[in-house]
This record gives structure tokens, sequence and C-alpha cells, in this order.
């Protein structure tokens, strides 16, 4: 209350920003904050904005009115928003602590006016606690399934729209900044193929194939790759495009869960964009896995994102917002335990390498195509998702640049006991072009 009166929502906001703030706050009951000609401008536009604050006072609930449009940034592309993004960032300095004082004043001035249950998007998915207690323990193969699916199976023309022809969902390699994507994505492939060193004849296994791009380029080099993912609409999109290419005496993709895969003896394996997936708890066992697919001097190459720095209290993890929208179950490791881990199941790593800004640009290249693709994107998933797409991907690449999270490519070797001395091993320095 202030004044015996209730709160305006602009007062609301001047208890946490600073008043010299380069913002301009317009609110729904008539309110403002911040000067008229502000670069930046703020519009909430329901009383339900400051509902899921209250209920939410964390990314959820911001998430929830940017998505039900109860809050919005005047001027923003919802297929890339990271420009609004980056700008809002810039106000952290304007920020003021948050006190148990300004906290109790603002829940006040919300319920006032009475109590609301704020809506929540269609697209939002259970809570971890809800899908356990369905009976979707994280990390088991019906939950992975469940949760791919989630992910995955929407529309191939939706990821069409924005990952391009390529339809490749994994970070790009970019020789220059003005490279363009489909050249960057298949210099990536190539970059992969290349570490693995794998001649024709000799036999891949890709885990968590997608849409089937590195086994059909893997197949283009005479290579023998089986993909398998747990999602139907790739592999039937893969299936579709292994026939085309006229190589299905060389590669498959299979609907089938890496833990299924009978076939052994492997000369190298690519986990590209998997480990996300995978739970931190559960990457010795995968690699483990891994390390017995593979014949004795086989090559593993996992491409993976990663966090940064390890959490505090040593559990990784994901955020809520992508748990719920995103990638539920979603689990992030660090570089240095992820290394570990692979060592730890046998393996020599020989190279490894962090290709942050490079995901970052790929990231860029995502959200200006389902700018150029909006009217379609929005036609195969909905305007909910589409939007919550457009903000994720410029989340990420806001993430990527300011290294909340990074990417890495660990190369390692199932080594053969017995020693070669005729030095019949592998190279004794890379033997990639970089």
């Amino acid at each position: 209350m202030a004044n015996g009166k209730s709160m305006t929502v602009g007062e609301m906001v001047g208890l946490f920003l600073k008043d010299d703030a380069p913002v301009r706050v317009d609110a729904f009951d008539g309110s403002h904050f911040g000067a008229a000609d502000a670069a930046l401008k703020v519009r909430i536009t329901s009383p339900n904005c400051m509902y899921q604050l209250l209920a939410h006072p964390n990314e959820i609930g911001i998430v929830r009115a940017y998505v039900l449009g109860d809050f919005d940034v005047e001027g923003i592309d919802y297929a890339d928003p990271y420009p609004a993004m980056r700008a809002m960032v810039s106000m952290a300095k304007y920020v003021k602590p948050v006190t148990p004082v300004s906290m109790a004043r603002v829940t006040a001035g919300i319920l006032s006016h009475g109590f609301r249950r704020p809506p929540v998007p269609a697209t939002e998915g259970p809570s971890k606690f809800a899908r356990i207690k369905e009976g979707l323990l994280p990390h088991t193969e019906k939950a992975d399934s469940e949760t791919v699916s989630f992910h995955y199976d929407m529309s191939n023309e939706f990821y069409a729209d924005f990952l391009g022809p390529s339809m490749t969902y994994t970070c790009a390699v970019f020789e220059n900044e003005d490279m363009s994507l489909e050249d960057a994505q298949a210099n990536k492939l190539r970059l992969i193929l290349d570490k693995l060193g794998l001649q024709p004849g000799q036999r891949l296994l890709d885990i968590g194939c997608g849409w089937g791009s590195m086994v059909i380029a893997a197949a283009r080099r005479g290579v023998r790759a089986l993909g398998v993912t747990l999602s139907k609409e790739q592999a039937a999109y893969a299936n579709e495009w292994i026939e085309r290419e006229g190589l299905a005496d060389l590669a498959e993709v299979r609907v089938q869960d890496y833990r299924e895969v009978p076939e052994r003896d492997f000369d190298g394996i690519s986990s590209i964009g998997m480990m996300e997936h995978v739970g931190v708890k559960n990457y010795r066992s995968y690699f483990e896995e891994m390390f017995k697919l593979l014949k004795p001097m086989g090559r593993l190459l996992n491409h993976q994102i990663t966090i940064s720095h390890d959490k505090p209290d040593g559990k990784p993890g994901t955020d809520e917002f992508l748990d719920r929208y995103i990638f539920p179950d979603g689990d992030l490791g660090a570089p240095g335990f992820i290394e570990s881990c692979i060592h730890d199941a046998g393996f020599n790593v020989v190279h490894q390498e962090n290709l942050r800004q490079h995901y970052a640009l790929t990231l860029h290249h995502w959200n200006h195509n389902l700018s150029e693709h909006w009217e379609d994107a929005v036609r195969q998933v909905g305007f909910e998702r589409a939007k919550v797409w457009g903000l994720y991907m410029a989340a990420c690449a806001l993430n990527f640049e300011l290294d909340g999270i990074q990417i890495h490519q660990f190369l390692a070797v199932r080594p053969d006991r017995a020693g070669h001395p005729d030095g019949k091993w592998y190279p004794l320095r890379p033997w990639w072009k970089a």
C-alpha cells in the first residue's frame, strides 16, 4: 500500500529498478515507470503478469507472462527476441537489492485486488515432480522415449523452417563469421568424420542421430552407418532421405534406444548433441556402453553442451524453463567431469576443444531462419510454441556469449592393451584439418 491506496504497477517496478534505469514500462493500469524516450520499452498488458510473478518470482513467472502476451517488449521479433534480451541483460546494474520489505509491499499491492490463479500456457509441460509422480523416472527408457517425443515429434517441417536444408540440430563449425550456416554444418560433419578417421567399408554408429545428416555424410564417404533415435518423426525423415540419396545399402536409421543396439565392434561412434538427454549421473555408464560397442582402437567422438562451472551444490542439471518447455530431464555437466567419465570408462582421451562461439553463431542463424519462415512455423506448431522456440534459441545464444554454457568435442580411443610397437595406433599429433 502507498499513501493508503493500492500500489500502481509503475510504483511496484520502482521498488526494484533505480530511477535512472534506461527503460520505459507502461502498464495496463495506466501507470508508468521511466522516461518516455527510453530505447527499451516494456508493456505489462494484463494483471495476469503480476499474478504470474507473484506465484513464480523466477524465470517461469516471466516466461509464462511473455508466452501468453501479458508481458511484451515494443518492436520485439518473436522469432528472434535476442536484441530485446540483450537490452534487458544490460539493465542488471540498475536493479535494486530485493528486500523482505519490498517483496511484502508488492505482494500486498497485488493481493489487494484479490487472489487470482494465473493461466498456464498450453505449451508448458509437467514439472519434474509431476513426471515422477506419473512413473516417468528420469533417464529410464520409458521416460527418455516420452521426453524425446515431447521435443522432437512436433513437425519435421517446423524444424526445417529454422534448421534449413541440412536438418542438423547441433552446433555448426564456422571458418569465419561470414560462412553460411549450410557450409558451417557441412564443415562440422566433415570435422567429426575426419577426427574419427573412418575409411570406406568401416562401420559407424551415430547415437541420437536426429534427421540423419551424420549418417548421410558418412555413407557418402562409403562408410557403413547406423543411426539410432527415439523419435519416430526423425527416423521416418532420415530413412526417406537415405532412399532419395540412393544410400540404402550403406545407411540405416532405427527407432531404438542406444542401450538396445545388438551389434558390436563398430569402428567409430558419434554422439552429437545426445548427452544432454542422458543425465549426468549416467555419464559413466553411457561411456562404458560406448566402450563395449567399439572394437579395440575404435574411436568415439562426443559432442555436447556443457556448463562453464560446476554448480555450487555439486548437482548438475538444467533450468526450469528448459525442463518444462524444451528438454524435460535435460542435464548438463562440466567439461572436466565429462572427460573424467570418458577416461574412467576405459578410453584414452586424445583431444578436446571448446566451440562456444560457434554455437552462438549457429543459434543466430536459426533465429534468423525462424524469422524468415515465421508464418509457416506458426502454421506447423501454433503461435505459442513458435514463440517459445524463438525465446529458447535467443536465450541460448545469449548464454553462450556470456559463457554461462559452452560446447565441447571430445575424441577418445578404445585402447588395445596388446600395444603396437610398429606404431599402428593413431598419429602422434591431430591428423585432421582444423
